[in-house]
């Protein structure tokens, strides 16, 4: 594709992503339940659902601009891979939120913006950073789908396969990246990027 139809595939999947319907290529990682939760339960359960499909929506925008900046096919095909698969992510949050009888942020416009910026100035800096930053991403999302099981409650079983499953996932592709050849951050880089987590995650978490 030349430089348009990429942009416009960028484009497409945004609006798609933010507007339309999404659909897994994979099956969810468990059957629908949560009838058992009281209503505290399924309250903590809708806002850190909500939390990790705002973490998908970002995803999707970071790797759209990652494929956008890439400098090899090869790099640009896998962030495009990256972002089909979380693509399933995206499609079982929404789903258990629907389940659950929650909403997505109403920020997501805001978060994907934000995210599709960021993730044009790490491609900026050439693949290997680029690389680097879907490693330290990765492994950040990895150390907060781990806080959310500790968090969820037990009963909800089909929350906790989902972020169990997106765990697995996230650990791979941030694998990949890094056998790719992506390079370490400094650590105020690293630093920033967990601050802007925070202030997301706790934005998410209620709005």
């Amino acid at each position: 594709m030349n430089p348009t139809d990429d942009v416009l595939v960028a484009l497409d999947n945004g609006l798609r992503t933010l507007f339309g319907t999404v659909h897994a290529s994979r099956p969810a990682p468990a059957a629908p339940s949560g009838g058992d939760l009281d209503p505290g339960q399924r309250a903590l359960s809708g806002a850190l659902m909500r939390v990790n499909h705002v973490g998908e929506v970002c995803a999707q925008a970071l790797y759209q601009a990652q494929a956008l900046t890439a400098r090899t096919p090869e790099l640009r095909e896998q962030m495009r891979r990256a972002a089909r698969e979380e693509t399933d992510h995206l499609a079982w949050t929404q789903r258990r939120l629907d389940e659950l009888g929650d909403h997505a942020s109403r920020l997501n416009p805001l978060w994907y913006a934000g995210a599709f910026g960021i993730g044009l100035v790490a491609g900026r800096f050439g693949d290997r950073v680029s690389l680097g930053f879907v490693v330290e991403t990765e492994r950040q999302v990895e150390q907060h789908l781990a806080g959310h099981l500790q968090r969820l409650p037990e009963a909800d079983t089909a929350s906790r396969a989902i972020v169990e499953q997106m765990m697995h996932d996230e650990a791979r592709h941030g694998a990949e990246a890094l056998a790719s050849g992506g390079a370490e951050l400094p650590l105020p880089v690293r630093a920033l990027m967990r601050a802007a987590a925070k202030v997301m995650t706790l934005t998410a978490h209620r709005v």
